[in-house]
């Protein structure tokens, strides 16, 4: 982000006095420090008023002098523009998964195999909480965090550098000058369980899904294109191990830990230095009997060969190392009674059966209702109204029924049947693998708010200003109850919403008549049916003439067209077999709509751009990239992400990259944007 756009023009940072370049490195240093205290000490030192004004204060001297703002600031957390997509970064060492083992027994045997293998009689361990959250990688170079990322496939992640400078308890910039100049962590990022309930309540409350549990809370929020809404969500981060790091390494994970904490970084506060297996098996009971009073969701304890020596010696194996294991928990299992089995609708229609249960304690949390995951589920494991089953709980908001427990003489209901039509719309109901699904999705109220996001989205109709707020708002005023409704749309009922006045009602009442012209593929993308993204969209759109011919087709149709399979036939031809979905197209096209189709690709034409290749870099004043990739592509080329000597044209913007530097070099032709533009119309009129 530029950083005039957050502050605004200031004067030049040479005219700044020496005191206040003294101030201002001096306030940086007491806020790193308070959020220190705060985040991960959990021992504040100031009162928040205090923090406060402090902030302030720091963010005043940047607003004056922003030539002085850098990437380390407590200011610069949050602020970065959203990505079009995470970008993949190469681990600096493989990220392994771990071998879990669940009874004593097994430990036993691992610590006699460390034992034979070293050719010692003792080994020491270091035992820490297994976290229930998202594995990363954290990158410092000469103590500033320059880079984070997901495990991803163990080598390569994605790239959530952004995503992870806006949580708290991870510093920008290590604390003390004794770290290495170079220094790549291992850790967790999770939610403390009453940050995530409170998340949990607000989100029920605007009407959207809950989380399941915290650790797809935590994944969710890290994987978001948007850092902002990332730094909405209450994450922290704990770490536990050093990939790589420049200089001596310390001799023993224990000593790695008390160096990360000297840096300033977060590590797990119960652990423990074990001299004996025995004392292990201790950490772990100990752990296990304080697992429903802390703070976080933790599934076992991990137990590492403390000796870094001794781990190098012992190794990897294709997937975990030979020198630790995680030494998991049982689950958390009560017996109780199935009452009823119901049927919930999840935003994308799928249908999924809950036991509706006799209430229990199970772990401290009372249970009243336990997924039974999908028709397959409940028929494998037997479940009917009125059994007798265990229900374990190992960190779900939903928690699920592990068996059934039969009792002697008793008459047992008939078995359960998913239901023909959706208990919310009474549309029918499709099956779709293991799992059932409504196929009113242009009409179903449980699936309303996704239905209309997914049409506004940029991939789809691009409807500027229909967010997921103003959707809810319309939704939840009765304004709108299908597709079709967002076109009846009038001004005085957008100034009766929150946040909207005349300006903002007129654009997005204007967006919304603009979205009346539409490519085809767009369209078919806008209606949300299941399996059809924008490239079996774009199949679609140039095997058939028109939206008619599509809602014409049956399911044998479809699989003759390359590319798409069984399952994607009998979705389209469940989602246009529908009535209520036909209903509501018919609507839409009474509205105006113009659906500007693809020619066949059995037409025999041949379109201006066939074979053409097409590659942008830097920004475009005139076209979003995405409109000016639809342009390329309903012409009949391609667009590329990389330039080669197969490049026919790259569009060069306002900044561009490296992208022109190697079109240059190859003898690729370059457009500026007016050029690329004087082509299209060329090639229209042609």
């Amino acid at each position: 982000m530029r950083q005039d756009s957050l502050y605004g023009d200031s004067p030049s940072s040479s005219k700044i006095t020496r005191s206040e370049q003294e101030r201002l490195a001096q306030l940086k240093s007491q806020i790193r420090h308070h959020d220190y205290l705060y985040y991960v000490k959990d021992h504040p030192e100031i009162s928040d008023g205090e923090y406060d004004r402090l902030f302030r204060e720091l963010v005043e001297l940047e607003r004056m002098y922003p030539a002085l703002i850098t990437s380390d600031s407590p200011t610069q957390r949050v602020g970065a523009p959203p990505l079009g997509e995470l970008g993949k970064v190469q681990h600096e060492r493989a990220m392994l998964s771990l071998d879990s083992l669940v009874n004593s027994e097994e430990v036993l045997a691992f610590d006699q195999r460390m034992k034979r293998e070293l050719g010692t009689d003792q080994v020491e361990y270091t035992v820490e909480p297994k976290f229930d959250g998202l594995s990363i990688e954290m990158v410092f170079d000469h103590g500033t965090f320059v880079r984070g990322s997901t495990r991803g496939d163990g080598n390569v992640g994605e790239d959530i550098t952004i995503n992870l400078r806006t949580i708290r308890s991870l510093p920008l910039q290590l604390q003390t000058g004794a770290y290495p100049d170079h220094l790549a962590v291992r850790g967790e990022v999770y939610m403390r369980l009453s940050d995530f309930h409170a998340l949990n309540r607000r989100m029920t409350e605007r009407g959207d899904d809950v989380f399941a549990n915290p650790r797809n809370a935590a994944a969710g929020s890290l994987r978001q294109l948007d850092s902002q809404i990332t730094a909405s969500r209450p994450l922290v981060v704990t770490c536990y191990e050093v990939m790589a790091m420049t200089g001596t390494p310390p001799p023993s994970h224990w000593a790695e830990l008390e160096m990360l904490a000297l840096c300033g970084l977060p590590v797990p506060h119960l652990r423990r230095r074990c001299r004996t297996i025995d004392q292990v098996l201790a950490f772990h009971g100990e752990t296990e009997d304080q697992r429903d009073n802390l703070p976080y969701e933790i599934d076992g304890v991990v137990v590492k060969v403390d000796r870094v020596d001794w781990q190098a010696r012992l190794g990897m194996k294709s997937r975990s190392p030979r020198w630790a294991i995680a030494f998991k928990f049982p689950p958390r299992k009560e017996i109780t009674e199935v009452q009823d089995i119901a049927i919930s609708v999840g935003r994308t229609g799928t249908l999924t059966p809950l036991a509706l249960l006799k209430p229990v304690e199970v772990g401290g949390v009372t249970i009243s209702r336990a997924t039974l995951h999908n028709a397959d589920e409940v028929a494998r494991k037997d479940i009917r109204i009125g059994d007798t089953v265990r229900v374990e709980r190992a960190g779900d908001v939903i928690p699920a029924i592990a068996e059934r427990i039969p009792i002697s003489n008793e008459v047992r209901s008939d078995p359960f049947q998913m239901p023909r039509h959706c208990p919310i719309c009474g549309s029918a109901v499709a099956r779709e693998g293991a799992y059932f699904y409504c196929t009113g999705q242009a009409v179903c109220p449980a699936q309303l708010k996704g239905t209309i996001e997914h049409f506004a989205s940029k991939g789809a109709l691009n409807i500027d200003g229909l967010g997921k707020k103003t959707v809810a708002q319309l939704i939840d005023h009765g304004l709108v109850k299908d597709l079709s409704d967002l076109y009846r749309l009038r001004p005085e009922q957008l100034l009766e919403l929150e946040g909207f006045a005349e300006r903002s009602s007129t654009l997005l009442l204007d967006a919304i008549a603009r979205s009346k012209t539409v490519p085809l593929d767009r369209f078919l993308m806008g209606l949300g049916i299941r399996q059809v993204g924008q490239h079996i969209a774009k199949v679609l759109a140039k095997e058939f003439d028109s939206l008619d011919a599509i809602m014409s087709a049956d399911s044998d149709r479809f699989q003759e067209v390359r590319e798409i399979g069984p399952e994607i036939s009998e979705s389209l031809a469940s989602y246009f077999r529908e009535n209520s979905n036909r209903q509501v197209i018919d609507q839409l096209l009474k509205f105006g709509f113009s659906i500007i189709s693809t020619p066949s690709s059995q037409s025999g034409s041949v379109l201006p751009f066939s074979r053409k290749s097409f590659v942008f870099t830097g920004g475009l004043e005139r076209l979003t990239r995405d409109e000016a990739k639809a342009s390329v592509e309903r012409l009949g080329g391609t667009v590329s992400s990389s330039v080669n000597k197969k490049t026919d044209y790259v569009v060069a913007g306002t900044d561009p990259g490296s992208k022109l530097d190697q079109a240059q070099k190859l003898g690729v032709t370059v457009l500026d944007e007016k050029a690329f533009l004087d082509l299209i119309e060329q090639q229209k009129e042609d």
